[in-house]
């Protein structure tokens, strides 16, 4: 018997799972994935576990831009979900609602168990911990919520097997986890957001500097104070003033212009995970 076995959490089985794609229509890589598996989801299938692969946003998908009328990654707040109107909503609104009945509702027992939301990101590139660590222990250290880099629109072969990859191997540890594999404690390192950086702006709202080439494709790299941040059109650069070291992500990430960010500060940390086994 293990010496951990008397401090595992004890979960329910995982039988309710589903992948999304599409949520933002112009993410190709979760959009083609999800899209093959509607047509065959036998790559996707485990012993003892129904997994449906769902396209969100369809209409978003079929103009290939991200939204329609808003954001459906934004979508599902309280508010909107009980929003009256029907489909006099903002079309993403009334998506939410009718993903939420198809899925949830958020929060009952009815609700499917896990939920992957496939996501592509311009800029360089929480599952439960123990699904993360048994991920990155199989051959992918690249393991993050949105992978990239890719261009909005654009299917690139090698994004689109890291995808691939990351969903087969989380099913294999929902899997296991099912048949009654009890996993160890662990250690996970992980980047908590601190700040949401903007662009230098003029009086108008003008962006006046753009992100310096020296952070430019370094996410997950330490930014120090007095590093080059940002150079302004005219060639004079800005640099980072913060208190100490953070780690950038998402810079210069072309979605997010709309959002007024240039990147997100992180700090790094190592989280601890209990074993876990099925109750």
């Amino acid at each position: 018997m293990s010496s951990y076995n008397n401090n595992s959490v004890r979960l329910n089985a995982a039988t309710k799972v589903a992948v999304f794609g599409g949520t933002h229509g112009n993410e190709m890589s979760g959009v083609t994935l999800v899209n093959l598996w509607m047509k065959n989801s036998d790559e996707i299938q485990r012993k003892g576990l129904e997994t449906k692969p769902f396209i969100t946003n369809p209409k978003a998908v079929e103009k290939c831009t991200r939204y329609v009328d808003t954001d459906l990654n934004r979508a599902f707040t309280a508010e909107n979900l009980s929003a009256l109107g029907g489909k006099d909503l903002p079309y993403e609104v009334w998506r939410a609602q009718e993903i939420n009945k198809m899925f949830g509702p958020k929060g009952s027992p009815d609700a499917y168990d896990v939920i992957f939301d496939l996501h592509n990101t311009t800029s360089k590139d929480y599952f439960n911990l123990q699904m993360m660590n048994y991920v990155k222990v199989r051959r992918h250290p690249q393991l993050r919520l949105e992978v990239g880099p890719q261009p909005q629109g654009v299917l690139r072969s090698n994004i689109f097997d890291s995808m691939r990859m990351i969903i087969k191997h989380a099913l294999d540890f929902i899997e296991l986890f099912n048949e009654g594999v009890e996993f160890p404690p662990c250690t996970v390192e992980v980047f908590r957001v601190l700040e949401r950086v903007d662009y230098p702006r003029d009086a108008n709202g003008n962006i006046i500097a753009m992100v310096h080439p020296n952070l430019q494709d370094c996410d997950w790299e330490p930014l120090n104070p007095g590093d080059p941040m940002f150079q302004t059109f005219d060639g004079k650069t800005i640099h980072y003033q913060g208190p100490g070291t953070v780690y950038p992500t998402f810079i210069n990430e072309a979605a997010y212009y709309e959002k007024q960010q240039a990147f997100v500060t992180t700090k790094r940390e190592t989280l601890v995970a209990s074993a876990v086994k099925k109750s």
